[in-house]
């Protein structure tokens, strides 16, 4: 069974992006081993919120790994390239979870989140909280309607301050 990951760059004031969706708050700290983060995907999931973004910078793909946005808005003939999902967005996730195939990234966004996690299809949520405090913007789950038990898997701290928090969910 593949896991599905929500592995996102947070302030330390719970956003992940800021009030018009910016990242550029997000430094790299060159001891974390990107590459060998990637390769532990083939898929990333998306939400329209943060598709929209990276369509217009012309950015929708990541190398080696398929794009699936899930949006009820979007038309699947207007992003060649991608996978538009319409409709049955959780048998969809479940049919996937269940396939062949590397771990699934849950790219984005927080509502999105909110809704996976909410429906018990999230596996894990790691977390690199960036030191800086943004004040307002996206937050991590906006405004979820029940609690969701985390239990803490492993942590690293890197010399930028930046700190990486893995969590399982607790079912």
């Amino acid at each position: 069974m593949r896991r599905l990951r929500y592995s996102v760059a947070m302030s330390l004031d719970g956003y992940i992006a800021g009030p018009k969706g910016e990242a550029d708050w997000i430094t790299m700290d060159p001891a974390i081993e990107m590459t060998s983060f990637f390769s532990q995907f083939d898929t990333i999931l998306v939400g329209r919120g943060t598709f929209e973004p990276m369509a217009a910078a012309g950015r929708t793909t990541m190398p080696g790994m398929k794009t699936i946005v899930f949006s009820t808005t979007l038309r699947p003939e207007d992003h060649r390239g991608v996978s538009i999902i319409t409709e049955n967005h959780l048998q969809v996730l479940a049919d996937l979870k269940a396939s062949a195939g590397k771990d699934i990234w849950l790219f984005g966004g927080g509502t999105l989140f909110r809704t996976l996690v909410e429906a018990s299809m999230v596996d894990t949520v790691e977390l690199s909280v960036v030191p800086i405090l943004l004040g307002a913007g996206i937050p991590l789950a906006p405004n979820p309607t029940r609690r969701i038990s985390l239990s803490l898997a492993g942590h690293k701290i890197y010399a930028s301050g930046i700190v990486v928090l893995e969590y399982t969910i607790c079912r």
